[in-house]
């Protein structure tokens, strides 16, 4: 039989009678609405479906100073992550959201109904507290960044009212909601089921230690993903799916399942961890896999963990009793070449030779295209990631010349471009800031906000060309260091590489040697808003590469440049 869910009662909310809910959608096709992003749509998915039991709804703040404070609902349920509806001022006086009002939560992505919510209250949160309490305060934890820099200044509290089950057009076999997941169980006649959280891709070890955790407990696997938000710059969900089906099969027959869980993650350490453990515990699971830094971000700034490395596990198993979860502590495996086997790293003798390949080094081999040995991973599991992180010589790039008009970077980008193509192997893109100017930015003027967003278009081209795996080649004045770092920051989100060079030649130069005039023009009031005149440049503080063209030819500085790819790898023999 499997585990009650937490708080005694799945708080299952998704409306299966056909009648009520079609009163339900055509009430809100007449209500005002909330369009919910990406993380309240994860959020609402688990609420709606008992994920987050005992949870009907998001916190109101009689529920959000207890989790905030104390890890617990006001009616003293253990819930150590506030779960909160946050909007603007401006959706408070647009939806006329207050207490009392009904108001229709839609996908952001079809703008279909999902729910209605029964608004109790609406309040300002002590986000200062929050991230001190919840997330330990470090300003550098992905969390608190998102709590300051994203979420909006209110929350608002009140049950829900399903309409839809979120839209998902991939894994639909995989995607299960707690009550799908128990029956599940109860048809495969599972009484004891150890769940392993991951958003990271399995390897042998992975394998391993999960076949180790349930036959140490005559139990069964849930290999129970995150699909949802993870960490930033974690491997997208498609291609580790890809991987966890890949290995499902090397597993003794009858032992795993593979289910998706749609989490947005807040990397919350050892709160996290006891979340997961409910989440888990209300999907049916009688035991869960906490591993070393469970659910941690890694280091801030100064190369210091944000949690210590057992305090997830110390939380949970302070929490064991009212949780109703046993918890499995993560062993670390290490390979035992004498031996082919994997074994626990605190069971090897001192002086046995052991194996192992970090997260940096496997990283590192899929880059360069190095072998990734059978030891280690399956090959079946290298193949899936060969193929969605080529190595080096395959990926696209892009090269951000920036610096004065009339610097000479469109010649270098002219030049650029010839020699690429010379090379073949990728399609090549030049965007010069003239053609963009004409072509993809003829509305914008080129005040501060006009000029920033026109480096927003370029880099958001460049970065699907390079995610292709083309070569990009832009060259815009790109006068802000802010904006330089946004195209950076928007190239690298979409998976490709980003460098920068700064065509630092000087200001004199380039005016003296400027044969159209335009900084005569612009000297003479006739161009306003002219970069080096009455406008400022801000010099990259952090260029990939900085060529001067009162020093070095144009042929001489794209072979800097070819040189700098060289390096990196971009090029195979």
């Amino acid at each position: 039989m499997s585990n009650p869910p937490h708080g005694g009662v799945l708080k299952d909310l998704i409306a299966r009678d056909a009648p009520i809910r079609d009163q339900l959608y055509t009430e809100s096709e007449t209500l005002k609405d909330i369009i919910l992003t990406e993380r309240q749509l994860c959020d609402l998915e688990l609420i709606i479906s008992g994920g987050f039991s005992p949870l009907e709804g998001f916190l109101t703040e009689k529920d959000y100073d207890g989790v905030v404070e104390n890890l617990r609902l006001a009616d003293g349920t253990l819930f150590p992550i506030p779960i909160t509806l946050d909007v603007s001022k401006e959706e408070i006086e647009t939806s006329q959201i207050k207490p009392g009002a009904r108001i229709t939560l839609r996908d952001f992505r079809d703008d279909v109904p999902l729910a209605i919510l029964t608004v109790e209250d609406v309040y300002k949160p002590d986000k200062q507290k929050e991230a001190k309490h919840v997330f330990r305060g470090d300003p550098e934890h992905p969390a608190i960044r998102y709590l300051f820099n994203t979420a909006k200044e209110y929350y608002v509290g009140g049950k829900l009212q399903a309409i839809n089950r979120l839209n998902h057009y991939d894994y639909v076999g995989l995607r299960n909601t707690p009550a799908e997941l128990r029956s599940q169980f109860t048809k495969l006649g599972w009484s004891k089921v150890v769940a392993f959280q991951t958003r990271n891709p399995m390897h042998r070890a992975h394998r391993e230690l999960t076949v180790r955790a349930a036959r140490s407990r005559q139990a069964n696997v849930l290999i129970h993903p995150v699909v949802g938000l993870t960490k930033p710059g974690d491997i997208d969900h498609f291609t580790r799916v890809r991987v966890y089906q890949a290995i499902l099969p090397r597993y003794p027959n009858g032992l795993a399942y593979l289910s998706l869980l749609p989490l947005a993650m807040r990397m919350a350490g050892d709160r996290e961890a006891v979340w997961h453990a409910i989440i888990r515990k209300n999907h049916g699971v009688t035991h869960f896999i906490v591993g070393r830094d469970h659910a941690g971000p890694g280091k801030n700034s100064k190369g210091v963990d944000f949690y210590g490395p057992y305090d997830a596990q110390t939380l949970v198993e302070k929490y064991r009793d009212e949780l109703g979860i046993e918890v499995v502590p993560f062993q670390q495996m290490t390979y035992l070449p004498d031996k082919d086997e994997y074994a626990p790293k605190d069971t090897v003798p001192e002086g046995v030779k052991t194996l192992d390949i970090s997260g940096t080094e496997l990283r590192k081999r899929l880059k360069l295209g190095l072998p990734i040995p059978e030891w280690f991973s399956y090959p079946e599991v290298v193949k899936v990631l060969r193929e969605s992180h080529p190595p080096r010589t395959q990926q696209g790039f892009t090269i951000f010349l920036t610096g004065y008009h009339n610097s000479g970077k469109d010649s270098v980008g002219r030049a650029l471009q010839v020699t690429l193509n010379q090379q073949a192997g990728r399609s090549v893109s030049l965007l010069l800031g003239e053609t963009v100017r004409a072509e993809l930015s003829s509305e914008l003027g080129f005040t501060r906000e006009d000029r920033h967003k026109n480096i927003q278009r370029i880099a958001f081209v460049a970065s699907e060309l390079t995610r292709s795996g083309a070569a990009v080649i832009a060259a815009p004045i790109a006068p802000y260091e802010s904006s330089r770092q946004v195209a950076r920051e928007t190239v690298e989100k979409a998976g490709g590489n980003f460098f920068l060079v700064h065509v630092a030649t000087p200001l004199e130069h380039a005016e003296k040697t400027d044969r159209k005039g335009v900084y005569k023009r612009a000297r003479n009031g006739e161009i306003k808003g002219f970069t080096g005149v009455d406008d400022p440049y801000e010099v990259p503080t952090k260029p990939d590469l900085t060529v001067d063209l009162t020093q070095i030819s144009v042929r001489t500085a794209v072979h800097q440049i070819i040189l700098h790819l060289e390096a990196e790898g971009f090029f195979g023999n």
